[in-house]
């Protein structure tokens, strides 16, 4: 693989990003970078972790299916997540000099696949303050325009909005009434500016935390018939066992989880994705630090580590 340190965003990438929340870098990956990481998801596949989750109804007749947090165990996804240039072009569009990888999410749909991902923000499902961050979201399949993530451009510089569970629409994270709802997208797209790209195997999307987005099912006729997709996290250093998340390679070590607008990053709690439910075994927590009118735990100690710099 080259130089990550080498690579450089397409001019006005990271000024639409910073605007809209959410940007498409075609062709950022090789053929061979695309295969290390199919042979990491069919691994997975092969070998869910206690963490998976089947995220469609029992009815539906395709599947969705969710892991996280394996880059540990499963080598290629080590080694796509720690030798590409996935950190570097993280840190660019955040407007720092490091990364680091918060985790990793698996996400598999078949052909026939009915259960569409609502819209959403994704910070409030975590235990996350700060405003730089960028997730990835890479298919190794074909992705049709009607089955692509959507985005709601310039959503993440607005506020949180209430999260619930996908399937029965519960406010489990946050009390009734403590965060404004969601609009109604769906009621009328044309109101919306909405961002959505078709996709090849090697293009990519980054997308802010906060950034409102959903994706539809899967057809029999879409053009790869299976989406899989992999999404990493990447935050700026954390301040609660900053050691627990790796720096990824192309970036530097001197920032301190400030960003250019002095805002701190600071993931509390919850390394191994809380997002959509998952279930993670931890321990060593201090509760009821309040920051911001936002409950919060701080991580102590992390069963195994999950968290390495992306750059360094």
């Amino acid at each position: 693989m080259e130089q990550v340190s080498a690579f450089k965003l397409p001019a006005g990438t990271q000024e639409a990003f910073q605007r809209d929340g959410a940007v498409c870098v075609r062709q950022l990956f090789s053929s061979e970078e695309v295969a290390l990481l199919e042979t990491g998801i069919e691994q997975n596949l092969r070998h869910p972790s206690p963490r998976a989750k089947v995220a469609s109804r029992p009815d539906d007749p395709g599947w969705f299916f969710e892991d996280f947090c394996n880059w540990e165990d499963i080598d290629a996804y080590k080694a796509f997540i720690f030798e590409s240039r996935v950190g570097h072009v993280a840190a660019q569009l955040m407007g720092s000099d490091t990364a680091r990888l918060y985790h990793d999410h698996l996400l598999v749909k078949e052909a026939n696949t009915r259960q569409r991902t609502p819209w959403h923000q994704d910070q409030p499902y975590y235990n996350v303050d700060g405003r730089q961050n960028c997730s990835m979201w890479m298919p190794i399949d074909p992705v049709a325009r009607e089955s692509t993530l959507e985005f709601v451009a310039g959503s993440h510089l607005g506020p949180w909005l209430m999260p619930r569970s996908f399937m029965d629409s519960q406010a489990q994270w946050f009390p009734e009434g403590t965060l404004s709802d969601l609009p109604d997208i769906e009621a009328d797209r044309s109101a919306w500016n909405i961002l959505g790209w078709e996709l090849n195997p090697g293009d990519v999307v980054f997308f802010h935390m906060l950034t409102l987005h959903a994706s539809g099912g899967v057809g029999a006729t879409d053009v790869g018939v299976r989406s899989r997709c992999v999404s990493l996290v990447m935050t700026l250093p954390m301040h609660h066992g900053s050691g627990k998340h790796p720096r990824l390679p192309g970036t530097r070590s001197g920032t301190r989880g400030r960003g250019q607008d002095g805002t701190r990053a600071v993931p509390v709690a919850l390394v191994q994705a809380l997002i959509r439910g998952a279930s993670v075994r931890m321990t060593g927590y201090l509760a009821d630090e309040e920051a911001n009118g936002r409950h919060r735990l701080c991580v102590i100690e992390e069963r195994k580590s999950r968290a390495k710099p992306l750059i360094s």
